[in-house]
């Protein structure tokens, strides 16, 4: 299975959203608070995308929380995960 992070804020709704879909379907997730400046940078470099929640399924960008949930909503979430 591959590793999944997200990339967020503590005060970002859609950011909540995500991690609440992803432990409710009992998924671990590294996840990293974009607060500081090297971190925010990482961020944008890996996804070309300024705004938060940015989602990783191992090195591939899933995109933010509306992507997270349509591709949960196809079944195709879990397709992704397990194939990495």
């Amino acid at each position: 299975m591959a590793g999944i992070r997200i990339y967020g804020t503590t005060t970002c709704g859609w950011c909540m959203a995500a991690r609440m879909l992803l432990k409710r379907k009992g998924l671990d997730f590294e996840d990293i608070l974009v607060s500081d400046p090297a971190s925010r940078a990482e961020m944008e470099r890996l996804s070309g995308k300024r705004t938060v929640p940015q989602i990783f399924v191992g090195e591939r960008s899933i995109g933010g929380y509306d992507e997270l949930l349509a591709l949960d909503k196809s079944g195709e979430l879990d397709r992704v995960i397990s194939q990495g």
